[in-house]
């Protein structure tokens, strides 16, 4: 703790990502945590063509409270910024999070690592849409999820539950990400699991059961208060939750996450989990699923930015 009081953090939100009024909102929330416990802290909004350097040495940053959602501060880039600027930071590590923003290289691990991910096919940008059409139907059916290689907080994402509709999505998704992937829809509990630490000594938090108005749950369902029911714990036999929360943990080892991260599951009938994907920066807003998982099991919003805090020591 001592460590910490004497260095000066520098929280860096916003970015130019989808997720950059998230990002603001958790840094924010984040920044004023720091200041209530008495430490040196400074918000930092990251935008296109920021000097990097002069500005970290102008405000004499000495740690990074990295809290950049999407790219380019969750997919490796940032961290391998900091890594040359020899700057502490929190969170995962270059590679963890290169692989963890890749939901195709996450799934192909997973599945080699033994663990349950929903059937899917790739559309890599170099195949041809309308071959690409006919084998997602064969390998995934109907009804399927669409979604970009390289998104979070589900943009980019929706549902193509009959033929008729495949064209128009698999165009309108080339135009906007390239590569994307369709994924077989498993009906079942929308779930997630967050993770604390890092090691031998991460840990699984409670497992939160979503329960969004619309059946979908998109990213106006993640972030508009009142639109998601969260339930602590998730309405799971106690074999399952014990499932599903080892799962959490060896995801979030296996791809070598640090600090913190939170595991997205659908459950199919209440019994078989399935992990969707991993978030090395989830939110930390005042309606995210970790700090809410966190407060369950008596983790207060402060003390969860703390153990964050910690995992900057390397």
């Amino acid at each position: 703790m001592m460590d910490f009081r004497k260095k000066r953090i520098g929280v860096l939100m916003g970015g130019w990502s989808s997720e950059r009024e998230i990002s603001l909102m958790s840094g924010k929330n984040i920044l004023a945590s720091l200041k209530r416990q008495g430490f040196d802290a400074v918000g930092i909004d990251m935008v296109m063509g920021m000097d990097f350097f002069t500005r970290f040495k102008k405000e004499e940053i000495d740690i990074v409270f990295n809290i950049l959602h999407g790219k380019p501060g969750e997919d490796g880039t940032v961290q391998g910024l900091l890594e040359l600027l020899g700057i502490p930071y929190t969170g995962s590590g270059l590679l963890a999070s290169a692989i963890a923003m890749n939901k195709v290289m996450t799934k192909r691990i997973l599945l080699r690592e033994g663990i349950l991910t929903p059937n899917f096919y790739v559309v890599d940008e170099w195949k041809e849409l309308k071959k690409s059409m006919k084998e997602a139907v064969e390998k995934v059916g109907f009804p399927m999820f669409i979604k970009p290689e390289e998104e979070g907080s589900s943009v980019g994402a929706d549902i193509i539950r009959v033929k008729k509709g495949i064209k128009k999505k698999f165009v309108k998704e080339r135009e906007r990400y390239r590569t994307f992937l369709v994924e077989e829809y498993i009906k079942g509990m929308i779930a997630t699991c967050g993770v604390l630490g890092t090691g031998k000594d991460a840990y699984s938090l409670p497992v939160l059961e979503l329960v969004p108005e619309k059946k979908f749950y998109d990213y106006e369902a993640k972030y508009t208060k009142g639109m998601t029911e969260f339930i602590i714990p998730a309405r799971l036999a106690q074999k399952i939750t014990e499932i599903t929360k080892r799962m959490a943990l060896e995801t979030h080892r296996i791809i070598g996450c640090r600090g913190f991260s939170r595991v997205d599951f659908v459950i199919k009938d209440n019994e078989i989990p399935y992990v969707l994907e991993i978030n090395t920066i989830p939110g930390m807003t005042k309606i995210s699923d970790l700090p809410a998982e966190a407060e369950k099991i008596g983790i207060s919003y402060d003390e969860l930015v703390m153990e964050i805090l910690k995992s900057s020591k390397r």
